[in-house]
């Protein structure tokens, strides 16, 4: 119960994490502070954490990396909408 617990708690922090950087694209329209290699590496590792749980049937697994993958894909529209311009 301990470590489901504790599970839980790090997936809503992970996947809460980057809707202050979303927030700050979309306020600025300008992703010129985000890396791109960042969002795509981070996103096919989440990508990978969702599969493996799946596999494992772990619903905490689950569902933290599919709502991380959903943040990461709104800022990874995010930077190719607004780009890298000031």
């Amino acid at each position: 119960m301990f470590w489901t617990i504790v599970g839980s708690v790090a997936a809503t922090l992970t996947m809460f994490s980057f809707i202050p950087q979303i927030i700050r694209v979309f306020k600025h329209k300008s992703a010129k502070d985000v890396s791109p290699v960042m969002l795509f590496q981070l996103s096919l590792g989440v990508l990978l954490w969702f599969v493996y749980g799946i596999h494992l049937k772990n619903a905490v697994i689950i569902t933290a990396n599919f709502i991380t993958l959903l943040t990461l894909i709104i800022l990874l529209f995010l930077y190719f909408s607004y780009g890298r311009k000031k």
